[in-house]
């Protein structure tokens, strides 16, 4: 099976996956640049336990919406239909290269936050993310498949 098909059934099944294995996984895919995250990407979060996992499903958290590198909503939540519209709860973001566990990729810069959100490529429309916090121990991963 395809690493976005494996990776696709294990966040919608919500199966259980360590930091150590999402780790693994991301170190071993491709970088991304900023340009190709362009668009509006449907997300969801990976099973580990993480306190974030909770706290962006309170708040309907679906995806995000890149439209240029410096107009970014990083929080994208789903009406009734399924339509994403953007939140105002984290305010903004921008695109920008940083280098993260040894590799320089497409990261999500928040404006207000000392947050960074890094993305890898699993394949042209599906990219691994993980999001790094200052002052939280574990990184968040979920997975970002753009919209058709």
């Amino acid at each position: 099976m395809p690493a976005s098909k494996t990776l696709l059934a294990d966040a919608t099944d919500k199966k259980a996956l360590s930091i150590d294995q999402l780790n693994t996984i991301y170190d071993q895919l491709d970088t991304v640049c900023c340009e190709a995250m362009i668009g509006q990407w449907r997300g969801m979060c990976f099973n580990t336990g993480h306190p974030g996992e909770q706290k962006l499903g309170a708040i309907g958290w679906a995806g995000k919406e890149f439209r240029s590198l410096n107009d970014v909503s990083p929080i994208m939540c789903a009406d009734d239909a399924g339509k994403l519209s953007p939140s105002s709860i984290m305010g903004a973001a921008s695109l920008r290269m940083v280098e993260f566990r040894g590799s320089t990729t497409a990261t999500m810069v928040y404006d207000q936050h000392p947050i960074f959100d890094h993305f890898k490529r699993i394949d042209d429309d599906t990219v691994l993310g993980v999001m790094d916090a200052k002052g939280e121990a574990l990184p968040l991963y979920f997975l970002l498949q753009r919209c058709k």
